[in-house]
């Protein structure tokens, strides 16, 4: 018995400090256009641990890819705050857009396609605003991209989630055929 109390002491401890480890990730949402090419820019943004795509923004409970209309194609980004800041998120999603563009991004047009940033709290908007602020400097133009305040998010459908990688050739024939890579490039050269 005496030897069970210092394991059982010592693996509370271990559990202990591993839970506030996992309680100080956040989440942020960003709306950027086709959720499967935000997806795939902010997973590869150091110190991202997950994305979900899904829908933001709308009135509709439960919505899906045949029916959401007033929402926008989002994502949903887990990410450690030690590793990197919400302002170093929101410029990583900034340069994975076209800010200038308020009809969609690239060739997917209409509402649904929409930037936005959805802030949380005051300290989000400040920051997000002040990104945004910064976005429209470097780019000498008008930021379409939205400041909203967090909605809802909603997960999509299974066959949306990691699309970019379970499917590379039918995503690289997207991604490709839309432009997007190249419209990214034209917007962000030399900045």
């Amino acid at each position: 018995m005496r030897r069970i109390v210092p394991a059982l002491a010592a693996s509370s401890f271990l559990l202990a400090s591993a839970a506030p480890a996992a309680a100080a990730l956040k989440t942020a949402v960003f709306a950027g256009g086709c959720f499967w090419s935000a997806e795939k820019a902010m997973e590869h943004v150091p110190g991202v641990r997950n994305v979900v795509s899904g829908y933001a923004g709308g009135a509709s409970r439960n919505p899906n890819y045949q029916n959401h209309a007033g929402h926008l194609e989002a994502v949903k980004v887990t990410y450690d705050p030690s590793k990197v800041s919400y302002a170093q998120l929101t410029d990583a999603f900034f340069h994975n857009i076209d800010p200038t563009d308020g009809g969609g991004q690239i060739c997917d047009r209409g509402p649904s396609y929409r930037t936005a940033v959805f802030v949380a709290d005051g300290a989000e908007r400040k920051t997000a605003e002040a990104v945004k602020a910064q976005v429209s400097r470097t780019l000498k133009k008008p930021v379409a991209t939205e400041i909203r305040p967090a909605a809802a998010f909603w997960p999509a459908e299974a066959y949306h989630q990691d699309f970019a990688r379970k499917n590379p050739i039918n995503y690289n024939a997207y991604r490709i055929g839309c432009g997007r890579d190249a419209r990214i490039k034209a917007v962000w050269a030399g900045r």
